[in-house]
């Protein structure tokens, strides 16, 4: 990934985690109320992807960031759509681990 990508996918992970939100970062379609964030940067005649959530308090996880190589117009291939699904889920699963070990450690 060049390293301008790089720099804008960087501070919108930065704006997150302050709490706000990259000017362009938009929700991604097809995961509902999910909180799901994608951030779309296009350089030298290719298009970046970088996908993110902030559902959970205090955390953010970068679910997936790949290069968009879709013949299928601006349509995320399904491919990348399991495996962000994959990841928020294992996202939401180590979240709830890490909740409930802050009771034990009270």
């Amino acid at each position: 990934m060049p390293e301008d990508v790089k720099d804008v996918f960087g501070h919108a992970i930065d704006l997150a985690q302050a709490g706000t939100k990259h000017p362009d970062a938009k929700a991604l379609s097809g995961f509902g109320s999910a909180g799901v964030l994608e951030v779309v940067e296009d350089f030298r005649s290719n298009t970046y992807r970088a996908v993110y959530t902030a559902k959970f308090a205090g955390w953010i996880y970068v679910l997936h960031c790949f290069q968009k190589k879709s013949k299928s117009g601006i349509k995320t291939p399904k491919e990348d759509m399991d495996l962000i699904n994959a990841r928020l889920k294992a996202a939401k699963q180590d979240y709830e681990v890490w909740q409930s070990q802050q009771g034990t450690q009270e």
